[in-house]
């Protein structure tokens, strides 16, 4: 009786798992053989908050996807000062690229909060993808997307000043999930100044003369946009 209750929680977590990836951005819309050929070779790995997944310049192993928490990726400069490229959260994957180039981690990681990430081993799933051709058109699509969120990146850094920077944040956490006019910051605003590429005095300052401006409110945070189209003008530069 015990083996096949054994037997039973294996299959149901077999189906959980499955059903996760199924709902997966990268893989929606595969079939079911596929997906229990990835959940097979997924590996669930656990984080505490703080706690560093990779190091740029580590062995690229393979990609993970966030099955719960949030994760940051970040590069490091010489003097130590920190600038956040991507927050990730539940569903989202990352450190692609190794998988392909066969080189180490180009950024480091870390969770921002407990979290659950599956991992996806590099030589494993090279074999999905030359088993299953759609496979590799997905692992396409999300390097492109890559590349144009990092031309994005580089463009607000070198183009723009930071209420410019601020001001493209925020109409994002707006647009995204139709929030409307009222957003709630997703990560510190000392996270959010790394992110910005600034320091948390300056984000301060600017977020104070966003208010005396009329453009925002600020509540904690919870940020209120005031002035929609004097925010795109900044956001646009």
């Amino acid at each position: 009786m015990k083996k096949t209750k054994d037997t039973e929680i294996v299959s149901n977590k077999s189906s959980e798992l499955r059903d996760f990836l199924a709902n997966v951005q990268l893989w929606r819309g595969l079939p079911e053989d596929q997906l229990d050929a990835l959940a097979q070779i997924a590996i669930a790995k656990t984080y505490r908050k703080g706690e560093v997944i990779f190091e740029q310049g580590d062995e690229g192993r393979g990609f993970f996807v966030v099955k719960s928490g949030r994760v940051k990726v970040f590069k490091l400069s010489t003097d130590g000062k920190e600038q956040i490229l991507h927050f990730f959260a539940d569903g989202e994957h990352f450190a692609e690229v190794p998988v392909f180039d066969g080189q180490c981690f180009p950024a480091s990681a870390a969770a921002i909060e407990k979290s659950e990430l599956l991992f996806f081993p590099r030589s494993n799933f090279l074999k999905l993808l030359e088993q299953y051709p759609r496979l590799a058109i997905a692992m396409l699509a999300v390097s492109a997307r890559h590349l144009r969120r990092m031309a994005q990146i580089i463009e607000n850094l070198s183009f723009k000043e930071v209420p410019g920077r601020l001001a493209v944040y925020l109409l994002y956490l707006s647009d995204r999930n139709s929030q409307g006019d009222e957003v709630e910051l997703d990560m510190t605003k000392t996270q959010l100044a790394a992110f910005l590429g600034t320091i948390p005095e300056t984000l301060s300052r600017v977020f104070a003369k966003m208010s005396q401006d009329g453009l925002i409110a600020i509540d904690g945070s919870r940020i209120r946009l005031l002035n929609r189209q004097r925010l795109t003008g900044l956001a646009e530069g």
